[in-house]
């Protein structure tokens, strides 16, 4: 990985980035946009033994929505490495990746205008939809 030769623990050289993506225990992004931190639970109906006129609401099953992130230039590649265990763009047949580690545990570091972090996510199982 390529250090930035004015301040070497700097992982997010631009102003602008408000949260920082780290697996394996490092920072490997800042993220300038969140989308999406969004959970929606179904709801099933039901009625009771003997009260036929009347149905009764329960929850039922969660479903989580794809989670956007919108990435600034960065001088780590392994996001995109990362990405590409998916699909790699110009591999002939017989070149698949393997899919053996395609899935990784994410934390989303959220910061406030001072530069403190004030929230994670812990986001477990993750891969890439696009890029």
């Amino acid at each position: 990985m390529a250090q930035f030769t004015v301040n070497a623990r700097r992982f997010d050289p631009y102003k602008n980035f408000k949260f920082r993506v780290k697996w394996d225990g490092r920072y490997v992004a800042g993220i300038s946009k969140v989308l999406a931190l969004k959970r929606s639970t179904e709801v099933v109906e039901h009625r009771e033994g003997g009260d036929p006129s009347t149905s009764r609401k329960s929850p039922g099953r969660s479903k989580y929505e794809p989670l956007t992130l919108e990435r600034g230039v960065t001088h780590d590649i392994d996001f995109e490495q990362w990405a590409n265990k998916i699909w790699n763009f110009g591999s002939g047949a017989g070149a698949e990746m393997s899919l053996a580690d395609f899935r990784k545990d994410v934390i989303l570091d959220v910061f406030n205008e001072a530069g403190q972090k004030v929230l994670s996510y812990q986001l477990y199982r993750c891969w890439v939809l696009s890029i």
